[in-house]
């Protein structure tokens, strides 16, 4: 009878197992892609770690069984012909999701040459896209329409707002992204007051994710750049910002937001690590679990992959 009893409990433990498994797995149980596309070096060691960022993300999401994690680092995919690097954007076939994390403004990697043809046609495709930290951010007039026509909404020059500050992020909407998410605050370059697509139809698709409300001092600054203060920002005291959100496009994909990313360190932080996860699988159209995303990142992780830069003076 104590052999029966423990085969039947081994066996309903198994059951229950695999049924854990089977519930993160993509429907149909074929594997997801998701392509973390990393800029270019820039600013001082320990920001704008985007290559190390993206490879800490892979590993991160290295446990979730039905998911492959390509990272291209130096702006976009690309290849060596004659010598010289080009645009290989091939390498998106068949992507799930992409993210672009990466410096932004003018240099966007989303915006330059054909680039925004390809991303529209992949859109059409209801491929599932992210922009993290300064690849929010674009130029007014056509880059920023495709971003609200991708995104909800972009950073825009003297209208949105880079201060380094500490918000706290108490509350989270009922969404996949913040499961198993709990209460946190990093200290980083947190942007605010996106420029939002002026289409009523297509704001109704934004879902708010990180939302806090800035103090006085940080909305009369200084920004990082320009340094304000701004008339329009102080004049909305009070009132909460949002720092990350998620956009039902109308063509069936999914697109999220995710302003900080600027300090390295801060990826140590596991709540502001699993929404980044979360948010990962679900742009793919992934089943984040019950709690979220669980990986085995360690303090060590931080340190790996660095960008080569000259110490800060």
């Amino acid at each position: 009878m104590r052999i029966a009893s423990v085969l039947r409990t081994a066996t309903f433990g198994a059951v229950l197992f695999g049924a854990a498994i089977l519930a993160t797995l993509p429907v149909g149980g074929q594997t997801k892609r998701i392509v973390l596309i990393a800029g270019r070096p820039s600013h001082p060691p320990g920001m704008h770690e985007f290559r190390a960022g993206s490879l800490l993300l892979q590993k991160a999401l290295s446990g979730v069984p039905g998911i492959k994690v390509d990272v291209y680092d130096m702006g976009w995919p690309a290849k060596m012909v004659d010598g010289a690097r080009v645009d290989d954007s091939s390498l998106l076939d068949g992507a799930d999701g992409i993210l672009i994390y990466a410096d932004g403004g003018k240099g966007n990697p989303a915006i330059q040459g054909e680039r925004m043809k390809v991303i529209d046609a992949l859109a059409a495709k209801g491929v599932g896209l992210g922009f993290g930290h300064y690849g929010v951010e674009v130029p007014a007039g056509v880059p920023g329409e495709a971003f609200q026509r991708w995104l909800g909404g972009y950073y825009e020059t003297n209208w949105s707002v880079n201060p380094m500050w500490k918000p706290d992020f108490q509350k989270f909407p009922n969404h996949p992204i913040t499961r198993g998410v709990g209460p946190f605050a990093t200290h980083d370059e947190w942007y605010f007051n996106m420029r939002w697509t002026p289409d009523a139809a297509l704001a109704k698709r934004i879902t708010p994710i990180l939302v806090a409300k800035p103090s006085d001092e940080v909305r009369k600054g200084p920004y990082v750049s320009p340094r304000g203060p701004y008339d329009h920002i102080i004049a909305a005291s009070g009132r909460d910002e949002t720092m990350m959100w998620a956009f039902e496009r109308p063509d069936g994909g999914r697109t999220f937001g995710f302003t900080g990313g600027h300090t390295h360190a801060n990826w140590g932080d596991a709540n502001q690590r699993k929404i980044m996860l979360n948010a990962l699988l679900w742009m793919a159209k992934v089943e984040v679990p019950k709690e979220g995303v669980k990986d085995t990142i360690t303090a060590d992780d931080l340190t790996q992959n660095l960008d080569p830069k000259p110490p800060r003076k």
